[in-house]
């Protein structure tokens, strides 16, 4: 894959195709690029106004563009389901699990998850295992997540997953993206064993600059870090266009593995996409399990065509 880029992705025509967090950075510029070869792109989005206001730029970006809002707060599993009940087509060829929260002040969700945990993991959790009929239906589908090389720094704690006795905001960031591998592992281990072709791969866009990583210190007012952070994403990060490229690859590219892991090439930080390390703990199938049917208990999603 030397030197992947947007020109080598594949025709998306007659593809249904759904980007949670498309309203900016890596989301937006993955529904772009999905719409640009010919993919019908649900852009699912918190803020109606801002999803809206993405729509409307690609449309004038791409003007045969076929692109949709579709209203999802992935903290709210009241909205998941009715995101994913008022989904008007019969089959969905990609799912990217792209929404998420970084390193942010505690707090929770609307159904009293540990936010990072709650919007990062269970609410993509719900999403794809809702939508999961769609995603049959369609030969073929994928189902991308994306992590981060952050994952890195923490396994789960099967026993603690919302952070109840000691919050951590970088360490509860971590095992929000632990959780996201885990998942795509045992939704992979799970779509072989019940002999269908979907494919569940990671991605994740190293170190690219969008607005994920002022969100933590905007919600403290901590303007000299807000500060520092927007240097950094000038002066080192690599543009959210770059960052998209592994989860557009692992998205489109013919021969994508299941469990595969996909992120830049240079160092896990920037570059083309390449097959990307990952911890060993996000490969271990017993906390696959146990971490799938906690994510079940806690939300309430059960996925009965590919029970374990």
């Amino acid at each position: 894959m030397p030197g992947w880029n947007t020109q080598d992705i594949p025709d998306q025509s007659g593809r249904v195709a759904v980007v949670t967090g498309a309203n900016s950075g890596i989301g937006l510029v993955t529904a772009r690029e999905l719409a640009r070869k010919g993919a019908r792109v649900v852009l699912a989005c918190r803020s109606e106004a801002r999803g809206n206001a993405a729509v409307a730029r690609l449309r004038a970006e791409l003007p045969d563009a076929r692109v949709e809002l579709g209203r999802l707060d992935l903290g709210d599993l009241a909205s998941v389901r009715e995101f994913a009940a008022g989904f008007p087509y019969e089959r969905l060829d990609v799912l990217v699990d792209n929404a998420g929260v970084m390193a942010l002040p505690y707090g929770t969700t609307a159904d009293g998850f540990e936010t990072q945990f709650g919007v990062n993991h269970l609410g993509h959790f719900a999403l794809t295992g809702l939508l999961l009929p769609a995603l049959l239906a369609a030969p073929g589908a994928r189902v991308v997540v994306v992590s981060s090389g952050m994952h890195a720094l923490a396994n789960i704690d099967i026993n603690d997953l919302n952070s109840e006795r000691r919050y951590r905001r970088w360490i509860a960031y971590a095992r929000s993206k632990t959780a996201n591998l885990l998942f795509t592992h045992e939704l992979a281990r799970r779509a072989a064993v019940h002999g269908t072709d979907l494919v569940a791969a990671a991605a994740h866009p190293g170190y690219a600059a969008t607005n994920l990583q002022t969100t933590g210190p905007l919600a403290e007012g901590r303007r000299a870090a807000e500060r520092l952070v927007r240097i950094a994403n000038r002066v080192i990060a690599q543009p959210a266009q770059a960052g998209a490229l592994p989860i557009l690859y692992a998205a489109t590219e013919p021969g994508v593995q299941s469990d595969s892991f996909t992120g830049p090439h240079i160092s896990m930080w920037r570059g083309a996409p390449a097959p990307s390390w990952r911890a060993p703990w996000t490969l271990n199938d017993v906390a696959g399990q146990r971490l799938w049917a906690a994510s079940e208990e806690l939300t309430g999603v059960t996925y009965g065509a590919l029970k374990a």
